[in-house]
């Protein structure tokens, strides 16, 4: 009786955890990233973005209000170029359930497991990359990457954009690795 009462919690986190975000950040990790105080979109890497205008505007929007939230200003003489470029990839899944003649659940034949249902569905999967340039090196000093499925309703494109900058650029600024001097300074 347990396992009835368990199978749809199990089932709802199922649901719930193809509809994550999948983040991942790289960086350099010689940067003291303290330095950087200012920001500004660099305009010819976002131009060559092949999205709407408008999924831009999303995206540039989250991305400016999460810098201002970690205490960036812009500028016109940035410290930082904030550079996006994105990838989507359309998934197909297709799912027999009931196909054919077949034992079901205990012993004996089992009527209802005759005639099958398949179903086809469809996604789009989508990639968004953030990096961030030192402005004066012309160095990429940071990048962050979210994944997660894209939709078509305008308000949901709203909250999955936000969702997608928000996680990304909670990576930013990256911990500071473990040296050996401050886990010495610990104990």
């Amino acid at each position: 009786m347990k396992t009835f009462k368990l199978l749809p919690l199990l089932l709802l986190f199922i649901v719930s955890s193809c509809d994550t975000v999948k983040v991942y950040s790289d960086y350099d990790k010689s940067v003291d990233f303290t330095q950087y105080k200012t920001f500004a979109f660099m305009k010819s890497g976002i131009d060559k973005v092949e999205i709407s205008d408008l999924d831009k505007k999303r995206i540039l929007n989250a991305i400016d209000r999460q810098m201002q939230s970690k205490g960036f200003t812009k500028s016109e003489t940035p410290d930082l170029l904030v550079n996006i470029f994105t990838k989507s990839r359309e998934e197909i899944s297709v799912n027999q359930f009931n196909a054919g003649y077949g034992y079901g659940w205990g012993w004996g034949w089992n009527p209802y497991m005759y005639g099958g249902q398949t179903t086809v569905s469809s996604s789009t999967e989508g990639t968004l990359y953030i990096d961030l340039i030192d402005a004066k090196k012309k160095e990429l000093i940071w990048q962050g990457e979210g994944t997660g499925t894209l939709s078509k309703d305008m308000n949901e494109k709203d909250a999955i954009v936000n969702d997608i900058v928000t996680q990304i650029l909670a990576q930013y600024p990256p911990a500071k690795p473990e040296t050996k001097e401050n886990k010495e300074k610990k104990k």
